[in-house]
């Protein structure tokens, strides 16, 4: 169980520490928190990975095995180790998956470093070799790949399955991979001949408690957590044509404080009636285009709803940003950000019914069965917050991995088969090092099988016996033959089923040599003082006043 802040006694810097560190006593301090953070998420890799739980100091819980989650939730203060939470952070926004795998394999190419730094090897003929070493290991992969095509369900469904395979959804697989393809889809563009994947924006994940996580579902269309504004509204249209607002339907209040004597009583009956006038002309002007629903982003006047119910129009408020957007998308509307710009154009009319249901104590807006939506809501129902949460992780996971391939459809094999063919294909090269850069360049290749190993100590396999026989195959040159992370032993990814996205890959050897060059190249960590930090910054901002 970690608890945050004292996660591992090594990552933090005690308040005894010298406020100075240099040379190799900076570099070994470096290496050995970078090798903590990687043991502490080690045993997550895998199918059979352990769980993490995280206790937050508001009495919180994370149960997960997510690299990334964990990472983030852990406080250190050794600054090497806020550099390897930051990989992990790094590798979960660019490719969402491998988020474990890179900060296990930047621990193990740091501890390689340290046996290259012992036998006094410069660090930066050492960064120069994993230089090289990147290089050829990128040529490897490359050399190993094969194409994808992305229209067939078959094999998409397949490789998105990798990326969740290790998570707590596992039993869910087939669903959530069906549920990540179709919401990618969905929103995939090809805007003037440029591909466009925009999960983050267009595919909104809707968690609602009750229910089984079997009646989660992608909707073509969007859902929102609103209800209609006046009682009277029409709860159900269907084809409903559409106006979207970006401002509010009510009186506009004067900017800056505004006071009327009013000496008669016919004057503060008039000042309401201009009042009502604005609200109903704003009203009139809308009502000319016939529209079935009104949502703003803005507020609607108690004048505005009576006018709608009473020309039986239905109107949402106060609907977020993001979410205006997203039906802009679906419904193919235009947000107009003053009535007077309406147009004909501007109404969406790709909406094929809109309906609002109650789940739980709750209601919900449904603007579903969309023409071409490019925006879509998944509605993930389950037992509890926790556990939707989870999924949620998992199911991001497994979004990102489908959109990384429309933009590089390329696989690579799985279950650490690519990492020991590039730690074969590397020491089969390093013949050609010449000088003190073999070693170093040989390092790499030795790493590299740290991701093999360890999906056999995590399966309770024997890792020496197991590894050796891998080497055996891959010297042959049957670049396929991976781990079964289930059972520990070697098999064939070809007829195993197990492929992963070469992006994510390539993505992970770059980002964990990149870390490890970085923090190589470190040979001074200066922690300045409390005293020195604010006289640097002159007096706190209190002092500054009293002084004035």
């Amino acid at each position: 169980m970690l608890r945050l802040g004292e996660a591992n006694a090594d990552l933090a810097m005690a308040d005894t520490a010298p406020e100075r560190q240099s040379g190799r006593k900076a570099q070994i301090s470096n290496i050995t928190a970078a090798k903590t953070v990687a043991d502490v998420i080690r045993t997550c890799l895998g199918p059979k990975a352990m769980l993490k739980m995280i206790l937050d100091p508001m009495g919180g819980i994370l149960l997960t095995n997510d690299g990334n989650a964990i990472l983030r939730e852990i406080d250190v203060a050794h600054p090497a180790a806020k550099n390897m939470i930051e990989l992990s952070r790094t590798q979960d926004e660019e490719c969402g998956d491998g988020t474990t795998s890179v900060i296990v394999l930047a621990g193990e190419i740091l501890a390689q470093s340290l046996a290259q730094l012992e036998r006094d090897i410069h660090p930066v003929v050492i960064i120069s070799a994993y230089n090289k070493a990147l290089q050829a290991a990128l040529e490897i992969v490359d050399s190993i790949s094969i194409p994808i095509d992305t229209s067939d369900d078959a094999q998409m469904l397949a490789l998105i399955k990798t990326s969740i395979g290790t998570k707590f959804v596992i039993r869910w697989s087939d669903l959530m991979c069906k549920l990540a393809l179709q919401a990618v889809r969905t929103v995939a563009a090809n805007d003037a001949g440029v591909q466009t994947v925009d999960i983050k924006r267009y595919a909104r994940v809707e968690k609602v408690p009750g229910g089984e996580i079997e009646d989660s579902r992608v909707l073509d269309g969007v859902m929102l957590n609103k209800d209609i504004t006046h009682p009277q509204m029409r709860r159900r249209i269907v084809r409903p044509r559409i106006v979207l607002l970006d401002c509010p339907l009510e009186y506009k209040k004067g900017e800056s404080q505004t006071n009327i004597e009013i000496s008669r009583e016919a004057d503060f009956a008039r000042i309401n009636q201009i009042e009502e006038e604005q609200v109903k002309a704003m009203v009139d002007r809308i009502l000319e285009f016939k529209p079935d629903l009104v949502i703003t982003e803005k507020g609607v006047s108690d004048y505005a709803q009576y006018f709608f119910a009473k020309a039986n129009v239905s109107a949402l408020r106060r609907v977020r940003k993001s979410d205006n957007n997203r039906i802009a998308r679906a419904v193919g509307a235009t947000i107009v950000n003053r009535v007077e710009d309406l147009r004909e154009s501007d109404i969406g009319t790709k909406c094929g019914l809109f309906n609002i249901e109650k789940i739980g104590d709750e209601y919900f807006t449904f603007l579903t069965e969309c023409d071409e939506p490019k925006a879509c809501t998944i509605l993930l129902r389950g037992p509890s917050k926790d556990i939707l949460n989870e999924v949620d992780r998992n199911l991001a996971d497994a979004m990102s991995v489908a959109r990384n391939v429309f933009f590089n459809p390329r696989l690579v094999p799985g279950g650490g088969a690519t990492e020991m063919a590039v730690s074969v294909g590397l020491h089969a090269r390093a013949h050609t090092i010449s000088g003190t850069e073999a070693g170093p360049f040989r390092a790499v290749a030795d790493a590299m099988e740290v991701i093999p190993r360890t999906l056999v100590q995590n399966s309770g396999g024997n890792a020496i016996r197991v590894l050796t026989e891998l080497r055996a195959k891959h010297a042959n040159g049957e670049y396929s033959w991976g781990i079964n992370g289930d059972t520990g032993k070697i098999v064939d990814m070809k007829t195993y089923g197990l492929y992963e996205s070469a992006s994510v890959k390539i993505q992970t050897f770059k980002t964990a040599i990149e870390a490890a060059r970085v923090l190589l190249r470190v040979d001074d960590v200066v922690q300045a003082t409390r005293k020195e930090r604010e006289e640097g910054q002159g007096a706190p901002p209190e002092e500054q006043m009293m002084e004035g």
